[in-house]
């Protein structure tokens, strides 16, 4: 799947906000190494960078545009193309940043433990992840995903759900001195109402949704949900409307 960093910074403030939440949470360590797993265009890399002044900074993604645009916004920082799935370099870090991507990667009863084995002793591993299949704005892609017109070349796009809370936190704690769980709901104001939600999400979960389909398709597709997004967000006073987006959080110390 093929990212694009100039539409997913189209709201990079709303982006940034809960990965400087997530790295507050982190204990006061003097670190060394810190890398960021699926930095995207670096916006996140760039607040644990700040969050680590003396650490050597990495970055890892699998979206070429994406690290291309990490590059050029933080020249000092180490970036290497390649999927989280692939990634082989085994630390120890003292900080593993995961914002906004493990979501998109498999096998989480696999994956964390793994990842918290390339941490330092007394090292973190920072996790926040979207946990919003189940508001309108996702549910209504998989619903009109499934009509007839979309619904062969659609069959596989739509993300599994993650685990429960209290599931990461079992998974953690065996392998980990401390784990905090926490969820919290942002609301976003979206000045331009349904067009605004739509584009939003056309540099995140609309992506395995409009991939799969031609021009023509894809327009449909999109026609029909921005009229069922203006339904199940109905516009304030102003035209805007807020957004609410649930994320998880994960904070793991090894």
């Amino acid at each position: 799947m093929s990212w694009s960093a100039r539409q997913y910074v189209a709201f990079e403030d709303e982006r940034t906000r809960p990965v400087r939440d997530l790295l507050g949470a982190l204990p006061a360590i003097e670190a060394r190494f810190v890398v960021d797993l699926g930095c995207g265009p670096g916006n996140s890399t760039e607040v644990l960078a700040a969050s680590f002044p003396r650490a050597a900074v990495r970055g890892i993604d699998s979206s070429p545009d994406m690290i291309a645009a990490a590059r050029r916004r933080l020249p000092q920082a180490q970036f290497e193309l390649v999927g989280i799935e692939e990634w082989q370099d085994t630390g120890p870090f003292d900080v593993i940043l995961a914002n906004a991507v493990l979501h998109w990667v498999p096998d989480h009863a696999a994956l964390l433990p793994a990842l918290v084995a390339k941490l330092a002793p007394g090292g973190s591993l920072a996790v926040q992840m979207p946990d919003n299949l189940e508001d309108s704005a996702h549910r209504l892609m998989r619903e009109i995903a499934a009509d007839a017109p979309w619904r062969q070349a659609l069959s596989s796009a739509a993300r599994t759900p993650l685990e429960a809370a209290s599931w990461y936190y079992e998974l953690l704690r065996s392998h980990c001195a401390r784990v905090d769980v926490w969820r919290t709901t942002y609301y976003h104001p979206i000045p331009d109402g349904a067009v605004g939600i739509v584009e939003w999400f056309k540099g995140s979960g609309l992506r395995p949704f409009l991939e799969p389909l031609d021009a023509a398709m894809s327009a449909a597709y999109l026609e029909r949900y921005t009229a069922a997004v203006a339904l199940a967000y109905p516009a304030m006073s102003d035209g805007s409307v807020l957004l609410p987006f649930p994320r998880l959080f994960v904070v793991a110390i090894r």
